[in-house]
C-alpha cells in the first residue's frame, strides 16, 4: 500500500484507472443494451450484478496473473494460415478472443435485427426467463473484455495492488454511471443502433486479434467518440427542428 502513496504510484494509479474506464466503455454499453431488454424493475439489478461480476472476474484474473501470461503460449498450430500470411499458432487467449468476438458479433447483430424488425418481448414469463440468460451473457462478455483490460494493466504497471485498486475505482465509477448510460441509450433509438454497430466492430476486432493480428484500439475509440459527437449534433438538430415546427404551428393557429 505504501507504494501507491508515492508520486510514481499515484501517477500509475491515475493513468491505469483512466485506461480501465476507456477500455470498459464497450463493456458498459453491452451490459446496458442487454439489461434494457428486461422489465424496468429488473434492469438496475442486472446492470449492477453485471458490473460487480466484472469486478470479481478482473480481480481473480489479476491474482492469477501468471496463469493469464501462460495463456499467451501457443497450444496448437494450423499450417494453412501460414500460407495466407496469418499467424498459424493459437493460444488459450486467442481462443477466448475468437469465441468472445464471435459471440459479441452474433449477439449485437441479433439485437440490430430485432430492432429493425420490431420484435419485442411482451410477456412477463419471457422476461423472467431471460434474467438468468442476461446475467450469463454479461458474465461471458465480462471475461472476454477482462483479458484486454488485464493485459493492458500488466503492460503498464507491475504492482498488483495498484492494478486491483485501479480496477475497483474504475468499475465503481462505471457502477455509478451505468444507469444513466443505459437510460440515455434507451431513450435514443439511433444512438442505440450506433452503439450496437460499434459492438459488432469490436467483436470483429476481437476475432482479428484471435488470429494474431493486432489493431490499435485508439483508432476505434476515436471513431466511436467522433460518431457519438456527430449523433449528439444530429439529436440537437432534430430537437431544434421539432421546436421550430411547433412554434410555426402555434403561429398558424393564432393567425387562424
Amino acid at each position: 500500500m505504501a507504494e501507491i502513496l508515492t508520486t510514481a504510484g499515484l501517477i500509475s494509479l491515475f493513468t491505469l484507472t483512466c485506461l480501465e474506464i476507456i477500455l470498459g466503455i464497450d463493456n458498459i454499453i453491452f451490459i446496458s443494451i442487454v439489461a434494457n431488454k428486461l422489465p424496468p424493475h429488473q434492469r438496475d439489478k442486472a446492470r449492477n450484478v453485471g458490473i460487480i461480476l466484472a469486478l470479481v472476474v478482473r480481480i481473480l484474473l489479476l491474482l492469477g496473473i501468471t496463469w493469464i501470461i501462460g495463456l499467451q503460449e501457443p497450444i496448437f498450430s494450423i499450417s494453412f494460415f501460414e500460407t495466407i500470411h496469418v499467424d498459424p499458432d493459437f493460444s488459450g487467449r486467442d481462443l477466448i478472443l475468437l469465441g468472445g468476438g464471435l459471440f459479441l458479433m452474433a449477439k449485437s447483430i441479433a439485437e440490430i435485427h430485432d430492432k429493425i424488425e420490431g420484435h419485442e418481448e411482451k410477456t412477463t414469463k419471457v422476461f423472467t426467463a431471460s434474467m438468468a440468460k442476461t446475467i450469463f451473457q454479461i458474465v461471458i462478455i465480462d471475461i472476454v473484455f477482462s483479458f484486454d483490460s488485464i493485459l493492458t494493466a500488466v503492460g503498464l504497471v507491475k504492482n498488483v495492488t495498484i492494478m486491483i485498486t485501479a480496477v475497483i475505482i474504475s468499475l465503481s465509477i462505471m457502477l455509478f454511471a451505468a444507469k444513466s448510460i443505459g437510460d440515455f441509450v434507451e431513450r435514443h433509438p439511433t444512438l442505440k443502433m450506433l452503439a450496437l454497430s460499434f459492438l459488432v466492430l469490436i467483436g470483429f476486432l476481437l476475432v482479428i486479434e484471435g488470429f494474431g493480428e493486432h489493431v490499435p484500439k485508439g483508432y476505434i475509440y476515436f471513431a466511436m467518440a467522433f460518431a457519438f459527437i456527430v449523433e449528439l449534433l444530429n439529436m440537437k438538430t432534430r430537437k431544434n427542428t421539432i421546436k421550430q415546427e411547433l412554434l410555426q404551428g402555434a403561429e398558424v393557429e393564432e393567425k387562424n
